[in-house]
């Protein structure tokens, strides 16, 4: 596991917790929003995918 890896994490989880995006974004040094948000996985998590919720 590297930096980013965590840093991802981080951005991930934070917002998940009521942690503003700005505050993420300050928190992390981003100049600009957008590259928090590359950071923040949440829309690509499997658990969130439709095929995820399929019973076998």
């Amino acid at each position: 596991m590297g930096a980013h890896a965590l840093r991802a994490t981080a951005a991930t989880n934070a917002p998940d917790h009521q942690a503003d995006i700005a505050k993420v974004q300050e928190w992390l040094g981003h100049a600009n929003i957008a590259t928090t948000r590359i950071y923040d996985h949440r829309k690509t998590r499997p658990e969130d995918s439709p095929t995820f919720k399929v019973s076998y």
